[in-house]
């Protein structure tokens, strides 16, 4: 039987209705969250850790590197197969990738959370806590990078996005679908996502801002960011990677003061593109400096810059990072 680590930080999962506010609050342990899923000490030998009892929006950047170190340590050094941690969703993805990128274990790790609370009707944490487990333990789960399990389905970390306020199926890989499921107490695998990066940091940089672009933006925001001490831009543009021209102006404002700036799409498939050369397009954007994300969304592209930033601050070598995708 296969000693498998579920680390707790809160979310829905751990949350039950405060009869005073009529809202839902973080509130169980742990401990009280497995007395509460019956069977699952059949599949592995399962030992737990209270990281933290959290909503999914206290989650920090700081935080999510310092639960990268412990998953790393409780895989390396105490002889755990395999790990689980439990989030809240609003956030589960950044932090899911955000361990991806700063590990490099070859054992699974599995994030895993709930939509609905355990005073709601259909409770989904017990369920989704045990289709992770089941693919915690399963010997196709290695050399995979992060692994996300919700509602039965399997979706690499570093694809994966919240996509519905509200229904059990809300996580899903716009471009490329779930890598796998979860059935008759068992993993299964489609294929394998083969861009599975780690950055080899030892901190991060959190002073990364991201702004979204909309009709008729101009650099404000942009220069506000700039002087008012971030280390670094995500510039979630249109389309295959373009923005208004009256934003260009606060590009060339923050690659002059040295910044990285990472343009990606706001849209909810594809990659970003220096395929447009009217002004404020990607070619004009990539001729100045600004820096591809491929297919990352907003959040995410923010996580990936500043593990790299907490590498190297060489404009560069970020360059690299995020195009060339090397380890």
């Amino acid at each position: 039987m296969k000693k498998i680590i579920i680390i707790f930080t809160g979310g829905t999962i751990a949350m039950v209705r405060d009869e005073k506010t009529k809202a839902n609050v973080p509130a169980m342990t742990g401990e009280e969250i497995l007395k509460m899923t019956p069977g699952i000490g059949c599949i592995a030998d399962i030992h737990f850790h209270n990281f933290s009892m959290i909503p999914g929006p206290h989650m920090t950047p700081e935080l999510m590197f310092e639960l990268s170190k412990l998953v790393k340590h409780k895989l390396d050094n105490e002889g755990f197969d395999g790990a689980v941690i439990t989030h809240g969703t609003d956030s589960l993805e950044e932090t899911a990738y955000m361990v991806d990128l700063t590990s490099n274990s070859e054992k699974p790790i599995i994030f895993v959370g709930a939509m609905k609370s355990s005073s709601e009707l259909g409770w989904d944490g017990p369920v989704n806590l045990i289709s992770a487990v089941y693919a915690a333990v399963s010997s196709e789960a290695y050399n995979r990078g992060v692994l996300v399990v919700m509602n039965n389905e399997i979706h690499s970390a570093a694809q994966v996005t919240k996509t519905n306020t509200h229904t059990l199926d809300t996580f899903k890989s716009p471009d490329f679908g779930p890598i796998g499921f979860i059935d008759n107490d068992k993993a299964y695998f489609y294929h394998s996502y083969t861009k599975w990066q780690f950055i080899t940091s030892e901190k991060i940089d959190s002073k990364v801002a991201l702004i979204k672009t909309a009709c008729g933006m101009d650099d404000l925001l942009i220069r506000y960011c700039v002087d008012t001490g971030a280390h670094g831009l995500v510039i979630e543009g249109m389309g295959r990677g373009n923005i208004p021209p009256t934003m260009v102006s606060g590009i060339d404002y923050a690659l002059q003061k040295g910044l990285p700036v990472v343009l990606v799409s706001r849209c909810h498939n594809g990659k970003v593109l220096d395929s447009y050369g009217y002004p404020g397009a990607g070619k004009e954007l990539t001729s100045k400096g600004v820096i591809l994300g491929d297919n990352l969304n907003g959040q995410k592209a923010r996580i990936k810059l500043m593990a790299a930033l907490g590498l190297t601050n060489d404009v560069k070598a970020i360059k690299d990072i995020f195009e060339k995708n090397y380890y």
